[in-house]
Formats: structure tokens, sequence, C-alpha cells
């Protein structure tokens, strides 16, 4: 480890904090993927937690209590999470930048692509430069041709070859120590790489660059990356990277025995995580495991952006998305619409007075006659309002062979179906209800999966979508996005009993369901059908429109909204060990309440959004003492 100049007494005092956080950490932050809405402010959700932690480092103080009461950081382990942060603070203080200008990735090829990114949307230029070799997985030629980025490419033997550059100089390299001050006035942005963990990105400032020159617009944009396209570098990699950073040690030295450990566990968990999918799902093709759902998503778009630029050159892309969808899709999907010329986003109607099937056929009926390639992301059961379309009619209005206007046929859809609600129905096996349509399945894995335990997710195709499914895992690899070697494990640990989970969760939901019927009547509640879930469909989550009272539409739904808050609080108040304030789903064990327009509406317009009460139950929790606490809730309204 190389010291700055200087300054060696505050980056020892620096370490030996960090050592004792280590040591004296709540547990959640090592196991943790979901974060509590009760102690988190989404405004502040980048800057909050630091801000304590600086202040507990100037009292030196790392009790469990103090670290304990510090408040949410970021969300899910996208935007990051307390151990994400604890790095990076330490990287950027021992560099002299601000806490912000570290970022941490799992991805090793992401981080160069966000800058891409931002570069392309402000018509800058971008020199990428890097010692011994690029990821293999990157590949320059798909970068600049199907995602548009531009870039020119420069390997130097060392850092002081680098010269000023008219735009953004980027130096990248392999890394087997988590410290190592590579910055100067002729490199805007470092990007160290390290196997098997991810990479860090440090974003040049103060006080390495000349007066008037900075990059602190970047920060947000690469972050919002990272929460949209990719993941934090995980809770686990970070603990291993801090580790190494206070022992000062390299990875070189424990590489061989971590290397002979992981690669035959690797192998079996791998093969276990393929077969469990294929069984679950039914379906033809190869699973494909990312490291979040948004990171399989994005790969799914990418991989249909890129067939679509070979198969059908020069044609308008069409990606059709639920206008109330959960933020992270509605937004993605704009984001990929924003960087390349003839992609767009066109809304599709799917809940409360909508009908999906009939949305369907009136969108892809115009994109047919518009001689468009059409891609439709649904979610079935939808999202919050928990709602199955008829699926013969669906089947029926994605096989329709359509017109163009000059009296040509169409190009067929593609159906893009998020199956997270209901990961256990099979739609894409041979002679199932999507066998003969063009369909991608996909989870996300922090849900069922998981149980809760890792934000792996996962990707499947029918026999049609074979060529498509090569696409997607060509870009899920680009981007560095597959799942980490822990998340395999988990997944192949909990996988084998997600369909019992399922069945046992949606057992105590049904029964949840029918007591609040019978207790609160004028409430309205959207939940399957016994209809439906003779067809498969067993959901464990439900969506509660509390009735309300007022003189005026405005006071209706203003005492509505401060119905649900009083829901909740009582809840999580009363039943503090199972009852969270939580955006998640398919726990292990508990209940999650969350209300969609705060949480996972968040990028929907308003108009779109719904205020109500999402909940999510678990197959192990106590349901009668959930029975009481909402009597009490009935009883004081």
């Amino acid at each position: 480890m190389v010291f700055l100049k200087g300054n060696i007494m505050e980056d020892i005092k620096i370490l030996d904090y960090i050592k004792n956080v280590l040591e004296n950490m709540p547990t959640s932050w090592l196991n943790l993927t979901t974060h509590r809405l009760d102690i988190y402010d989404e405004k502040l959700a980048k800057t909050q937690f630091l801000e304590q932690f600086e202040i507990l480092y100037n009292e030196n103080n790392y009790k469990a209590s103090a670290l304990s009461e510090l408040p949410t950081a970021y969300d899910y382990i996208r935007l990051g999470h307390p151990l994400s942060s604890v790095l990076e603070w330490a990287i950027a203080k021992l560099h002299h930048l601000k806490p912000k200008n570290a970022i941490s990735f799992s991805s090793q090829t992401t981080p160069i692509l966000s800058i891409l990114r931002k570069n392309l949307l402000d018509n800058k230029s971008t020199q990428i430069n890097y010692t011994g070799d690029l990821p293999h997985f990157f590949d320059a030629e798909v970068l600049q041709r199907v995602y548009g980025y531009k870039f020119e490419l420069n390997k130097v033997e060392d850092i002081s070859e680098i010269s000023d550059f008219t735009g953004s100089s980027i130096f990248f390299s392999q890394q087997d120590e988590i410290f190592k001050n590579n910055l100067n006035k002729n490199i805007d942005f470092v990007i160290h790489a390290y196997s098997h963990l991810g990479s860090i990105l440090l974003v040049n400032g103060e006080p390495y660059l000349p007066a008037g020159r900075h990059n602190e617009s970047y920060v947000s944009e690469i972050q919002h990356v990272r929460r949209r396209e990719t993941i934090a570098m995980t809770p686990a990699n970070c603990l291993t990277a801090l580790i190494a950073l206070i022992d000062k040690s390299s990875f070189e030295s424990k590489k061989s025995n971590v290397e002979t450990n992981i690669s035959t566990a690797l192998s079996r968990s791998k093969t276990l995580v393929l077969d469990s999918i294929a069984t679950i799902t039914g379906a033809a093709t190869k699973a494909l495991v990312g490291s979040s759902g948004l990171s399989i998503q994005y790969a799914i778009m990418m991989g249909l952006v890129h067939d679509a630029q070979e198969n059908h050159k020069g044609k308008a892309i069409k990606f059709v998305v639920p206008s109330n969808c959960y933020g992270g899709t509605n937004d993605q999907a704009r984001r990929v619409a924003a960087c390349i010329e003839n992609v767009e986003v066109i809304d599709l109607a799917v809940d409360g007075d909508n009908d999906m099937v009939q949305s369907i056929n009136i969108v892809l009926d115009k994109i047919a006659n518009e001689d468009a390639i059409p891609y439709i992301i649904a979610e079935i059961p939808t999202n919050p309002r928990v709602e199955v379309p008829d699926l013969i009619q669906l089947k029926g209005a994605l096989s329709a062979v359509r017109k163009t206007s000059k009296g040509e046929i169409a190009i067929d859809p593609v159906f893009i179906l998020d199956q997270t609600f209901c990961p256990n129905v099979h739609f894409l096996g041979e002679g199932e209800i999507l066998s003969t349509v063009r369909t991608i399945s996909y989870a996300s894995g922090s849900k069922f999966p998981s149980g809760g335990q890792c934000t792996a997710g996962y990707v499947v195709g029918n026999s049609k979508t074979e060529t498509l499914m090569e696409k997607i895992e060509m870009h899920l690899k680009l981007c560095d996005n597959e799942a980490t070697n822990l998340q395999m494990e988990i997944l192949a640990k909990q996988l084998p009993s997600m369909n019992e989970r399922i069945m046992d969760a949606y057992q105590n939901t049904r029964e949840f369901v029918t007591f609040i019927k019978e207790t609160l009547p004028e409430a309205k509640i959207n939940f399957v059908s016994e209809e439906l879930v003779k067809q498969g469909f067993t959901p464990s989550v439900f969506s509660l429109d509390l009735p309300t009272k007022g003189n005026t539409a405005e006071e209706k739904e203003s005492y509505k909204r401060a119905l649900n808050h009083k829901l909740i609080h009582l809840m999580i108040t009363e039943i503090p060990n199972e009852s969270k304030y939580c955006v998640s789903y398919g726990q292990l064990m508990g209940c999650y309440w969350t209300i969609p327009a705060t949480s996972t509406q968040g990028t929907t317009k308003e108009g779109d959004k719904d205020y109500i009460a999402r909940v999510a139950l678990s197959p192990n929790m106590d349901l009668e003492l959930h029975k009481k606490v909402f009597l009490d809730f009935v009883r004081e309204i």
C-alpha cells in the first residue's frame, strides 16, 4: 500500500477505525438486500448515512449500538448499501477526495459504460487508457455499433504516458491491491478492477485537477447507471475489499486458495441453479443468471436492440411498457431510448379500468402500421393490483398476423414477461399458453428465488427465442452483470424449496385476505380469484384500497393516504420483528408493507401512481398476531 506523502497518521487512523467498525457492524450490513422505508429518506439516500458515519469517525465511536442506529444507506444493493458506503468513504478519504467521488461496482465494465453514456448525451469525446489488457468481455465494436458509444482506446505501459486529452480521459487497470493512487492532472476517471470482486471508480477532482476543471456533474449520473443497469459491489465482496485494505494485502496471495475452493463449489451451484430454473419454468432455453433483476432486464433490452439492428436495419424499435409499472423498469426503458436514436417507449395501460389484452391489441396495430419492431414488457400478475389477463385472448393478441401500411406482413412482437410475482407458473414450455409466441420470461431473484437473501435475477425463453437468448447472454457478459459466486450459492440453496414456499405463503395470504374482507368489508382488495388459483396463480401479495371519507375528492384522497400510513405504522410498531415497511416480496419470514406510489413507482408519472397499501406475506409468520393488530386498526377507525 502506498500512502500519500504527509498524511500517514491520518491514513492509519482511518484504517484503524474501519477495522473496529467491521468488528462491531450489525449483521444486517452483510445479509440485508432490502431497506426499511420508515428510516429512509430517499432525497438524502446518498448522503445521510455517510454524514452521520463521519460524525462517528470524528468521535472515534464504533460501538455496535451507534452503528445500528445509522440511517438506511441507499436502496437494495443496486444504488448502494452500508458496506459499499464505508468502502467508498475509506477509499475517497485515503485519496483525499470527497466520499461521493468513489463509486464501487460489482461489474468491471459498467463503470466505463456509465461515463460513455453521459458523454454520448453530452456529445463529448472519451479516451480509454489502459495497462495490461481490458476485460476479455469488453467488446469495443459492439459498444460503438449497438450502444452508440464513441471512444478511442489507448494502451499504455505506465500511467505517466497519458497526456492531456480534449474530453474525458479514463485510466483502467486490473489491480491486486485495493489501494493504489493513480490520480494525476491528465486523468478524469480512474477505474481499478479486481478479480472476483468488481471495481472501484474514482471521479477525479481537487486537489489533483487544475482550477476550473472538475467532473462533479458525473457523480449522480454514474450512480444512476449503477442503480438501473447493474449493482454496487456486493456486501460480501465489499467486506473482502475492506479487510484487504486494512491488512494492506494483495489478492494474489489469496487467489490460489480462493480459486481452488470456489471453482468446484461454483460449478456445482451453477448446475443446481440452472437445473432448478429449468424444472420451475419448464422453459426450453438455458437460463441466464444476472446480478439483479434490472441487470437481467438491461441485457434483455440491449440484446433485443442488437438483434433488431442486425435483422431489421433502420426500422424503429418500440418498447411497450406499462405506464404504472415500478420505477426501475419504467426508468431503464426510457434511459435506453434516450441513448439510441430509433428506440422509443410506448405506454401500455394494464391495470384497473384498463384491459391488458385490449391495450396490447391497440398498441400492436399502431406499431404494425408503422412497420416498427414491437417489444412488450409486462408483469403477470400486474403490480400492484395483482390482475391476470385472459391468457387465451393474450395469446391471440400476440399471435395475430398484422399488416403494415403498405400491406406487408408486420414484424411479430416479442413478449417480455416479468414473472416475479408468480415465478412457478409455466408459460413457456412445450404446449404451454405462450410456447408458440416469441416470449422471454424473467424474475427478480431478490424475491422468491433467494427468499430475499440476494438480488440475483434470471431469464429464460421458449423455443422460438433461442437466437434472441444468445444475444441477451452476450450483453449480460459484455456488461459483466452475471451473478456473483455467492449469489449462485444462495440461489442453489433456496431455489429447490421455492415452489413449496410460494404455496405456503399463498395460503397465509388467502387467509389474511379473507379475514380483512370479513372485518373491513368496505375495503377494496386486489387479489387473485379462486378461478385464477386453479390456473396456477398463487401470489402472496395483495393490494388494499382502504375505505375513505370526506366531502370532496381531495379530502377523500387525503384521508385514505393518511389511513395507509396509520395502518403500516401500527403494524410495524406492534409487530416489529415481523412486519416491516419495505418494498420487497417473497421473503423467508415476516410481512412487508409498502405504498407503491411512494416507493416502487418512484419515477412513474404522478397520474399513474397507486396510493394504496401493498402487502407481501411469507410462509413463516405469526398470522394470528397480524389479524389481531389489523382488528385493532379497524376498531380505531
